[in-house]
């Protein structure tokens, strides 16, 4: 990416606060090539994937990402990201349906509830607005990575903050690096929310890049990425509640990251 290391150096080094950044943006073209990728990855790239509600979780996940969307009443320790979908699509100029620029919250309680209307008139217009969308949310990972370095150097430890940089810097610069960075974002968050704690260690990608330890560029730092990934989720697991059985988890996350060293 043209730019980012005299930009980073410049942000790390000469006095600027991280906010201060403007990461290049990435283009429509590679945008939509890693959304169809997430797309892949959440549903085997189906209609009916767009609009989830996965077993032992409490929320409805909705759109090629499985945006996060809580019923009223919940605040799990999970960043809701699909009212923010909503928002971006009505400011692109697209025509949402009134009754969800009216619903905060998601209208179905339960699982159980949003099963039972999966052919509701409702629901069906939610998967016509996402299925039409493809291109919209893509640009919306893309951009909720490009506000992703500020966020975690100012979140990081600042003994850190150089090491996530350049760790980021070698992860992005690679052939199917910004999908990496895309996918991981929007599957398990920035990791700088206080609340996305097991025992008080996150698995964002904050902690993804913090716990990688290499300096070489090419391939290997897609490999060293998708490897502390491995690692962060596998921790993840161990500290989450039993009740959540998160093991269950374990396999398809793994195959997820094995996307990244050959994307």
């Amino acid at each position: 990416m043209p730019g980012f290391t005299n930009l980073l150096s410049l942000v790390l080094f000469a006095g600027l606060s991280p906010a201060s950044a403007n990461i290049p943006a990435i283009s429509d073209g590679e945008a939509l090539r890693v959304g169809r990728f997430i797309w892949r990855n959440e549903s085997r790239g189906t209609i009916e994937g767009l609009t989830s509600w996965n077993e032992g979780e409490e929320f409805a996940s909705l759109g090629i990402a499985h945006f996060i969307w809580f019923p009223e009443g919940y605040d799990g320790p999970f960043r809701e990201s699909f009212p923010l979908l909503v928002d971006y699509l009505q400011s692109q100029g697209v025509a949402v349906p009134e009754w969800l620029l009216l619903s905060p919250d998601c209208p179905w309680k339960s699982r159980e509830e949003f099963l039972a209307a999966r052919e509701s008139p409702r629901m069906r217009e939610l998967r016509a607005l996402l299925a039409s969308t493809v291109q919209w949310q893509a640009r919306f990972t893309a951009e909720r990575l490009r506000s992703s370095l500020p966020k975690l150097l100012t979140a990081a430890p600042a003994h850190k903050r150089a090491h996530v940089g350049r760790q980021f810097e070698r992860v992005m610069s690679q052939p199917g690096g910004v999908y990496a960075l895309v996918d991981y974002v929007n599957f398990k968050g920035e990791g700088i929310l206080p609340k996305e704690r097991y025992g008080g260690t996150g698995w964002g990608l904050l902690q993804v890049l913090e716990r990688m330890r290499g300096s070489a560029s090419g391939p290997r730092a897609l490999w060293e990425f998708a490897a502390s990934a491995r690692a962060v989720l596998a921790r993840r697991v161990r500290f989450s509640p039993p009740e959540r059985r998160e093991a269950r988890w374990l396999k398809g996350w793994r195959a997820r990251l094995r996307t990244y060293r050959s994307a």
